[in-house]
């Protein structure tokens, strides 16, 4: 049975927290992300200040009654953020493509699926859906280069790597969506040579 996808945008996502916080644990504590539960905790006490960023976008695919997957984005803000990864993300394209090409986009925060429906689509569902308002066609994303699975995914349904992975050995890399009017200035290839 295919999954319903709900869009949420605002608050009324904070009702699915519980359910949320299970699909991020089932994806992301297991490698290669190996994150503590602490992470998913962070992850739910940031949801309340996320729902009301501008351009709050969440989107929910629930499979006989239970919740499977989710992905969430807002608008990126100007002046870019410096928290969390924004610095590396920054640092990689520079003040003018950082401000021309993420600023006022839309930004994907999260993006998980349970075990049992991963190779189902459902995640690009979900990625597709989170990003169909997206202004000008404008979406973007950070992810961690260790997982080779991820990054496949990303470029499989047409983004576009747009820097190389952060100095720091974190790994973090800028995304850009299947319509971003900026993928064709990304300088390619970035990737590894042989890699997927």
């Amino acid at each position: 049975m295919p999954a319903d996808l709900h869009v949420f945008r605002g608050t009324g996502l904070l009702a699915h927290t519980d359910a949320l916080r299970s699909v991020y644990v089932e994806a992301f504590c297991p490698p290669p992300w190996n994150e503590d539960e602490e992470r998913a905790d962070e992850f739910v006490g940031r949801l309340p200040a996320n729902t009301r960023r501008p351009g709050f976008t969440a989107v929910t695919a629930v499979q006989d009654g239970e919740t499977v997957g989710f992905a969430t984005a807002w608008t990126t803000p100007d002046p870019f953020p410096t928290d969390r990864c924004h610095p590396q993300a920054a640092a990689g394209l520079g003040p003018e493509r950082t401000a021309s090409w993420l600023c006022g986009a839309c930004e994907i925060d999260e993006l998980a699926v349970r075990t049992a429906v991963r190779g189902t689509g459902l995640a690009a569902g979900l990625l597709d859906a989170v990003t169909a308002d997206a202004p000008e066609g404008r979406s973007w994303l950070l992810t961690s280069v260790k997982s080779s699975r991820a990054t496949a995914f990303y470029r499989r349904h047409g983004w576009i790597q747009a820097t190389h992975p952060s100095p720091e050995g974190k790994g973090i890399a800028v995304f850009l969506g299947p319509r971003h009017p900026a993928r064709a200035l990304a300088a390619q290839p970035l990737r590894p040579p042989g890699a997927p």
